[in-house]
């Protein structure tokens, strides 16, 4: 079939017909476009963009929220937010706040937040937790093997979240310990450096001590295990009573009270 042919088949409009069909092809065009046009508005009812009231209520959840987890670190805590903090999180107006499984607050952390909505979301912000506090270096070499004495080591004071976790950051966590390691001048002391002194062997002979106020007790006992200086031993007393408490520089048991 040729071209010619094809054309004389075809309906012809007429002129008066066109004007109606123009109508109807606008009214398609305009009826096929809100499909995507209402979801989006309908998107962006649910996600809308932060307000200052949102924004500050993120903040204030966050903050509330690591300072609960921090209760127990030693030193003061201070919070602050990185990059563009709360301000790219979508309105809410009770935001709920999170770690991700294993984190914790300590230094760079990611902290979760999520609103429960029509359209539920989540979103990550970027925070730094510093824990000011007091820590150890050695004041000069120490060898290893050799017993830490008050002259070994000096006390600082620094952000300890920029340090490692197993930082000594007690004097009486250095009491009757030798150095694991040769530690070098200014090193920050670490536990997994220094180990207690054993004082007391499995079946030594021991005093077991109890004081109180004006008044110390004491009776002799048997080892029943080794003990280093601080550690919890238990032992057998000449009566057949078993006992446990904190061995101390003298080798001796001190009960609790």
């Amino acid at each position: 079939m040729n071209l010619l042919k094809l054309r004389e088949r075809l309906p012809r409009t007429t002129p008066a017909r066109q004007p109606a069909l123009l109508p109807a092809l606008l009214l398609t065009v305009c009826c096929a476009a809100p499909a995507w046009a209402q979801e989006a508005v309908h998107e962006g009812a649910q996600n809308s963009p932060p307000t200052a009231a949102s924004i500050a209520a993120a903040e204030l959840a966050i903050a509330r929220y690591l300072q609960v987890q921090t209760a127990g670190l030693p030193g003061k805590v201070t919070i602050r937010l990185e990059g563009r903090g709360t301000s790219a999180l979508p309105a809410c107006d009770n935001p709920e706040v999170f770690l991700p499984p294993g984190a914790s607050p300590w230094g760079r952390v990611s902290v979760g937040v999520r609103c429960q909505t029509e359209r539920p979301w989540m979103r990550y912000v970027q925070a730094h937790v510093a824990v000011e506090g007091s820590y150890f270096v050695a004041a000069r070499a120490i060898d290893a093997g050799r017993p830490l004495a008050a002259g070994d080591y000096s006390e600082r004071t620094g952000d300890l979240s920029r340090l490692p976790r197993s930082v000594i950051t007690s004097a009486a966590e250095l009491a009757g310990v030798v150095a694991s390691n040769r530690i070098a001048p200014g090193a920050p002391l670490r536990k997994e450096l220094v180990r207690g002194v054993t004082v007391i062997q499995q079946g030594q002979a021991v005093k077991v001590v109890a004081q109180g106020q004006g008044f110390v007790v004491s009776t002799d006992a048997k080892a029943l295990s080794g003990a280093t200086v601080g550690a919890v031993v238990q032992a057998k007393t000449q009566d057949g009573r078993l006992v446990s408490g904190i061995a101390d520089m003298q080798g001796q048991i001190q009960l609790a009270q």
